[in-house]
């Protein structure tokens, strides 16, 4: 008999899925101000995009998830199309900047300072792991999202009652006085909107393991609430861990959980320093396999309408799962560690995990715009199909569910990838984002047409 979640395997693959343990420390390079953004983040963004992916998903139950909601909205347009492109194509980059991080992890754990060719293949080993395991339906591999979604906790609560005990003990090494903690809005500050944002997006991946319920219709709401609110909490918690034990100057947007525990206990190695990144390797691990699962279907299912390149059609005859996506997954990815290890050649100091991420970001960030507005108009065009979950309120309160995190994603999108001034280091930092998303948006729009020419 095939394997089913429990409510706490959904609640914990939401974890696994949703909570982004690498993207934590640089929102604290914000400051005390943080605090601020994380709660306006989470009642203007978080709780509606958590609402509206509850009723969507089990309303629209199925492999297809954020692509299908947005197909079914508005179809015969190119919309569902674009939204599983830059959906998809998010995905190798954000494995390949994750990638990025591993050797330098099995460094910090074991002390042996690798070479570019011994990285190469650590990086390449991570990539294809994450591949293979693709191959297996999500329900084999519960036991690896369940693990991983507690590690990724017990680090983050972990970094946070450090800093808040190294703070007690030693003092508060930023300012903490009240007037600190109030918004600041300058260019720094809402620049770190886009990571925010990103360490809230995944819901809708859960969805897609609606045929791996046992009863999704009432898990996926239950799972999207409890999930959302001890990830609300666990951010709150590491960033005020952070806030009291790491100054802010030496907080940077390449600052990781690592780093944060590096920074607190004054060492850079040793046998606990080496446990903890390990275990947060295999939370990167986790990280991938939960999405590669979720965008490897709604890949499939966009390919199977004639919305993606015939090859995301492949599926193995042995379990029916998409190794077309996947093995695409592998293959994109491959290239940009190859890439980046060319960076590396000509540029050492290139900052390759935020080149990476950062693309990665904005495609991520484009993919969910057609989501919200999808919402509401399947409300008009299709409202006698039965809504399990219904987001509360009225037209009005629900146009506001929409509106606002639309707002919000713009401006994340402009401020991680348009060039905010003009001098040579922000244009070095910036441009490259710029340009690979350009380019990526058009290769996008060519494929998109080319496969609509075939149907």
């Amino acid at each position: 008999m095939k394997k089913k979640f429990n409510l706490g395997s959904v609640i914990l693959s939401v974890i696994c899925v949703v909570f982004v343990a690498e993207a934590a420390a640089p929102v604290a390079a914000i400051g005390n101000s943080q605090f601020f953004w994380w709660i306006f983040m989470i009642v203007l963004f978080l709780i509606p995009y958590g609402m509206i992916s509850s009723e969507l998903g089990t309303t629209y139950q199925g492999d297809g998830g954020l692509y299908d909601w947005v197909n079914k909205a508005y179809p015969g347009t190119k919309w569902g199309a674009r939204a599983s492109w830059w959906y998809w194509l998010n995905f190798p980059l954000w494995m390949a900047s994750l990638a990025v991080m591993c050797p330098d992890l099995i460094t910090i754990a074991t002390g042996v300072e690798l070479g570019l060719f011994p990285s190469l293949l650590i990086q390449l080993a991570f990539v294809w792991i994450v591949t293979f395991i693709a191959f297996y339906p999500v329900c084999d591999n519960i036991i690896i999202l369940n693990v991983c979604a507690v590690i990724k906790v017990v680090l983050a609560v972990l970094v946070g009652v450090m800093g808040i005990y190294f703070g007690v003990k030693n003092g508060f090494v930023n300012d903490m006085s009240p007037v600190t903690f109030l918004p600041s809005f300058d260019l720094n500050s809402l620049s770190y909107i886009s990571v925010i944002i990103f360490n809230m997006l995944g819901f809708e991946v859960v969805c897609t393991f609606s045929d791996d319920m046992t009863n999704p219709k009432k898990q996926i709401p239950q799972a999207i609430v409890i999930g959302g609110l001890v990830i609300a909490a666990i951010y709150l918690l590491g960033g005020f861990g952070i806030g009291a034990g790491i100054p802010v100057s030496e907080i940077s947007a390449d600052s990781g959980l690592i780093d944060a525990v590096m920074l607190m206990t004054g060492k850079e190695g040793g046998i606990f320093i080496g446990a903890v990144a390990l275990l947060f390797m295999v939370t990167l691990f986790g990280n991938m396999i939960s999405w590669s699962m979720g965008v490897n279907s709604t890949a499939a299912y966009a390919a199977d309408n004639g919305d993606m390149p015939k090859i995301f059609t492949k599926r193995w005859a042995k379990n029916d799962m998409p190794i077309g996506s996947a093995l695409m997954n592998g293959i994109v990815a491959t290239v940009i560690v190859l890439l980046g290890v060319v960076m590396q050649i000509v540029a050492p100091e290139s900052e390759l995990f935020w080149s990476f991420f950062a693309l990665n970001l904005v495609l991520f960030l484009m993919s969910y715009l057609p989501v919200f507005p999808a919402f509401l108009k399947l409300r008009k065009t299709d409202p006698d199909t039965e809504r399990p979950f219904r987001v509360p309120g009225g037209k009005t309160m629900n146009k506001l569910f929409v509106v606002i995190p639309m707002i919000l994603i713009v401006v994340a999108i402009i401020f991680t990838a348009v060039p905010m001034s003009f001098d040579s280091e922000t244009l070095a930092a910036t441009l490259p984002i710029t340009i690979g998303a350009i380019i990526c948006i058009i290769l996008g729009e060519v494929l998109i047409a080319v496969r609509g020419s075939k149907k």
